[in-house]
């Protein structure tokens, strides 16, 4: 076997991370342990909320220590095995350490099942994205903090990202009128062309807020924010009364919040528009609703596997390239979700 490799993360990066916020290190192949399993990890998820978790402020995750592994959403293949629900060869998806091979406890590790369809009609890259957290994250969303209503509109933020591509898809199937924002001509088309949108706006137009309100005729009754920032400041004067807002994340802040800067207070407009207008903001974490997700992927992994919901990944090869995928996934560059495919 060649020698294990993991990525550690060396100190809590103030504003933006570089790749000197990681370090890459040998390490021993590791033993198994009573009742766990040793893991050759194959793909490797990068997430927006991992910002969140490399610094020591409050939040719904526990932060990263400095000196240990970055861990993340993984699938691996089962290697050695000390527990009967576990064994060798079996594809199982978790959180894991970013290292090429690691023990594991075996806790809320769960079986990528063949008869499913996982490994021929869907690929194992997918529980980490459309049928993973992000799809999930999407579906609860929406439907459960969203209360979409056949005819509404929805803008839906980061539109062609893990996310917001199955909001978009699934917002559609449900009969609303669907406007899309991302950053780019590029990423517009595929909203449209691809995910269905009846209309993207490009955020890095700075005619945003005149372009969002023309693509918005009959105002906003769903706002699904993932990026807050310039996005959120065009489409509050567009929300109508009585409208709801889910909030995902705000990825455009993610750096500022944690050291990096702060601008001018916006706050006083912006809780004015939400008394206004009625509007219902909730703050919502996937994990809360971890009873629906049996739901979820009844929906929607038939869907995945016909085809009649689009999944578009971007892939980086090799564990030495996750933190490059990270940093490349806060400037807001990949298509779909971004994955590291490890072995």
């Amino acid at each position: 076997m060649p020698v294990n490799q993991e990525i550690l993360l060396k100190a809590y990066p103030v504003g933006t991370p570089t790749v000197d916020t990681f370090s890459i290190r040998e390490a021993a192949t590791p033993a198994l342990p009573a009742g766990g399993v040793v893991l050759k990890l194959l793909w490797l998820s990068v997430d927006p909320y991992m910002r969140g978790r490399m610094s020591d402020a409050k939040s719904y995750a526990a932060p990263f220590k400095p000196g240990e592994p970055v861990y993340s959403g993984g699938v691996a293949e089962v290697i050695e095995s000390d527990n009967p629900k576990l064994p060798v060869g079996a594809l199982v998806m978790g959180m894991m350490n970013w290292a090429r091979v690691q023990a594991h406890s075996g806790a809320d590790l769960t079986v990528l099942d063949p008869a499913q369809g996982w490994g021929t009609k869907l690929s194992p890259s997918l529980a980490l994205g459309a049928l993973g957290m992000p799809g999930f994250t999407a579906w609860v969303g929406l439907n459960i903090h969203g209360r979409p209503k056949e005819g509404e509109t929805i803008v839906v933020s980061a539109a062609t990202g893990a996310v917001g591509s199955m909001v978009c898809q699934l917002a559609k199937r449900k009969g609303l009128r669907v406007v899309g924002v991302a950053g780019g001509a590029e990423k517009c088309a595929y909203a449209v062309e691809t995910l269905g949108c009846d209309a993207c706006v490009d955020h890095l137009d700075p005619d945003l807020k005149k372009n969002l309100a023309a693509a918005c005729p009959n105002g906003v009754d769903i706002y699904f924010e993932n990026v807050a920032g310039a996005t959120l400041a065009a489409v509050m004067p567009l929300m109508n009364f009585f409208s709801r807002i889910p909030l995902c994340g705000m990825i455009s802040q993610y750096n500022a919040m944690t050291g990096g800067g702060e601008g001018p207070d916006r706050s006083a407009a912006l809780w004015r528009a939400i008394l206004v207008n009625r509007i219902a903001v909730r703050g919502f974490i996937v994990f809360d609703h971890a009873e629906k997700q049996g739901e979820f992927l009844k929906e929607v992994a038939p869907l995945v596997a016909s085809g009649e919901i689009k999944t578009r990944e971007t892939v980086s090869e090799g564990l030495e390239k996750a933190p490059e995928a990270f940093l490349s996934l806060l400037k807001g560059t990949n298509f779909g979700k971004a994955i590291v495919k490890v072995a």
